[in-house]
């Protein structure tokens, strides 16, 4: 039989060896229920009012998010209300030097669970080249669709780069800019 593990209910400790069963045993039909849970904290923002309402501006707001974690592609939503006022920002996935997996399904989860009336998606290139790949062009494709049947807006995908690395000298890329979003 597995030990108890300790389970904080509405902030207190709560037994539950007696309901979890033994995982070993297959006549064990005892559900196992899981939380999720939603963390608010403070973000430093240079932004006076916190409107993220154009390409540089949400490259503004996730920058300390990105100096985090330098050497791996970052995906990263940021969460908006209806007159594009940044509620947070959310890290989807982190990845690697050269790629980062995410699905809609994550990113609007999201979106979901923090209210969010508008979404903008963002996600760190560390080449500082923040030209799109394949890759990023097929997923701002999928977030389009599903931003469309969910009835929550993206407004758009930045990828963020360095002024150094960006050919065009803005350290980042707009896919609704560039007309693709």
């Amino acid at each position: 039989m597995t030990p108890p593990v300790e389970t904080r209910v509405n902030g207190r400790v709560a037994d539950n060896s007696a309901t979890r069963g033994d995982r070993d045993d297959p006549r064990d039909t005892h559900m196992r229920v899981y939380e999720a849970v939603l963390k608010y904290r403070s973000v430093e923002s240079n932004l006076p009012s916190s409107i993220v309402d154009t390409p540089q501006k949400a490259a503004d707001y996730l920058r300390t998010a990105f100096e985090e974690n330098p050497v791996q592609e970052a995906f990263y939503v940021i969460l908006l209300t209806r007159r594009n006022r940044a509620l947070g920002r959310q890290l989807i996935t982190l990845g690697t030097l050269t790629s980062t997996l995410a699905a809609p399904r994550e990113v609007f989860r999201a979106a979901i669970l923090g209210n969010a009336a508008a979404i903008i998606a963002s996600h760190l290139h560390p080449s500082g080249d923040p030209s799109p790949s394949a890759a990023d062009i097929q997923l701002t494709r999928q977030l389009r669709e599903a931003s469309k049947a969910l009835d929550i807006p993206m407004l758009d995908h930045v990828i963020c780069g360095t002024v150094d690395g960006d050919p065009l000298g803005r350290g980042h890329y707009s896919f609704r800019e560039s007309g693709l979003l």
